[in-house]
This record gives structure tokens, sequence and C-alpha cells, in this order.
């Protein structure tokens, strides 16, 4: 477990934009092994999102997952592409790399995470 950070105020913690989305696109960047490009629906628009992770999961396992967007990071360029964003990911017990996932039923994409 890694220590605790920096304590943050509400007033920094009210800037973040969290949001539920879906992937439903997802390719390796080329000549990046590490790198994914993925496309989300936040609900509010459908956004590129260039991740690193492609060393544990493929395009196709990551397509239809359900996942928590910060959606007002600043845009990025990474290798060309433009990252409109951040999926949040954590790691299990196990110590592999997974999605915190906002699976429960009836939330649509675009919710507010609060």
């Amino acid at each position: 477990i890694e220590p605790q950070k920096e304590t943050a105020t509400f007033e920094d913690f009210s800037k973040l934009d969290l949001r539920v989305g879906t992937i439903i696109e997802a390719e390796k960047m080329p000549k990046a092994n590490k790198l994914l490009v993925i496309k989300v629906d936040t609900g509010i628009d459908i956004r590129t999102i260039v991740s690193g992770i492609a060393e544990h999961f493929s395009p196709e396992e990551v397509v239809g997952k359900r996942v928590t967007v910060l959606v007002n990071l600043a845009p990025r360029a990474l290798r060309g592409v433009e990252s409109q964003g951040m999926i949040l990911m954590t790691n299990n017990a196990e110590g592999k790399l997974v999605f915190v996932n906002p699976d429960a039923d009836g939330v649509a994409n675009g919710a507010l995470i609060s």
C-alpha cells in the first residue's frame, strides 16, 4: 500500500469531474508496447484516452467495460494522439491491474461521481 499523499482541500476535490463511461473501442498504439488508444462514451461525449495498460489488457478485453473517467484533465498529446482524460485504475489484492469499477445497476454513462 502506498502512503497517503498530501491532503487535498474540498475545493481541490470539487475541481475533479469524475464520470461513469463505457469503453466502446480500443486499439494498440502503433510502435508502443504499453499504450492503448481507447474511445470512451462518457455520457457527455465520445472521447479518446491514451492509457498505458496494453501490457495488462488486450484491446478486445477492454471493449464494453464500464469505467471511471476523469473528464476534465487537461488534454495531453501522447505519441501524436491527444488524450482527453484519464481512466482510473488500481491493483487488486493479487497485484493485478484492474479498472475502478462503476458497475452498479442503473448507473448511466455521464453519471457524476462525488
